[in-house]
């Protein structure tokens, strides 16, 4: 990616600015954790069992811990590490619970976590194609983000999309007596091919048309699989889509009076439970009212 400065017409490059020590790209990201990832901080250098994890997180929508490492070199296997901090996690689980009630003050139980959608994130400044490769599973759930500063005070930070194509670590890994093996055996990074098994060849080619017409609002917009539904984040979420049997539940991300529904399609659900983000729910099962929908997605990008 390349960073420009703008003058008048005329563009020059801006210098990137190397980041002198690991703990200044943890301090950064800690600082602006939930802006980032929408994630809760639990512990800054949380020790558990000799080894010492940079930053726990908690993941309030997946109700799940994230692990997150930070790196300045290249010389080290994300795969090993990763998977070695995931299975001390799943072994250790009181201890993980302990930290995260002493630190938000709450009761978190055991049963309240989705141990299943635990993961780990790796940033750093740049990660090696070998280490792209290692993690290119789409049910491997190790992420790697890049993060850079440039002069005038300019970061950017970019996620590493797996590819399209990417295979299944299941596929590869068969001895679940590994350590890798446990944890791919208790862990689920879910896809949009998970939500699509065995459904009808009309709600497929439902789901693309929404799909589609909810990516071509703003070109930022990503699709992210979760266990229940399908999320479109800006990095937060804008609308969840769970697909049914032969139609499309949908939740726009706006808080009860924030949205303008003239037609009345959606219902109130902030007083009742649901799986999206958001208090107005719609159910679609044709392309009829596409359009007019998109115009309520759309207020979810630029809040009324």
């Amino acid at each position: 990616m390349q960073i420009f400065k703008s003058n008048k017409q005329t563009l020059s490059n801006l210098r990137e600015v190397p980041f002198k020590l690991e703990r200044d790209i943890q301090n950064l990201f800690e600082q602006n954790l939930e802006v980032l990832t929408s994630l809760k901080l639990v512990k800054s250098e949380f020790t558990i069992k000799q080894s010492r994890i940079d930053t726990l997180a908690f993941d309030p929508e997946s109700r799940a811990f994230v692990i997150i490492e930070y790196k300045r070199s290249q010389n080290y296997s994300v795969v090993d590490q990763g998977v070695s901090y995931l299975n001390l996690m799943l072994e250790y689980k009181g201890d993980f619970i302990v930290e995260y009630n002493e630190s938000q003050q709450t009761h978190l139980k055991r049963s309240d976590v989705d141990w299943s959608q635990s993961r780990i994130i790796f940033v750093s400044p740049s990660f090696t194609d070998f280490q792209k490769q290692s993690t290119n599973f789409k049910d491997l759930a190790i992420e790697l983000w890049e993060i850079k500063q440039f002069e005038a005070d300019i970061v950017t930070i970019s996620p590493i999309k797996k590819s399209k194509s990417a295979p299944s670590f299941r596929e590869v890994q068969q001895n679940e007596d590994t350590e890798i093996g446990k944890v791919t055996a208790e862990i689920k990074v879910y896809t949009e091919d998970d939500h699509l098994a065995g459904k009808s060849d009309h709600v497929k080619e439902l789901y693309e048309a929404y799909k589609a017409a909810i990516l071509n609002l703003l070109p930022e917009i990503e699709v992210e699989a979760k266990k229940l539904y399908i999320a479109f984040k800006r990095p937060k979420n804008v609308v969840d889509v769970r697909i049914q049997s032969e139609s499309l539940k949908m939740w726009i991300n706006l808080k009860k009076g924030q949205l303008l529904d003239e037609k009345g399609l959606t219902r109130d659900v902030s007083q009742s439970g649901h799986w999206g983000n958001g208090d107005y729910e719609l159910t679609v099962a044709n392309t009829t009212n596409l359009e007019y929908i998109m115009s309520l997605v759309k207020q979810a990008l630029i809040p009324v």
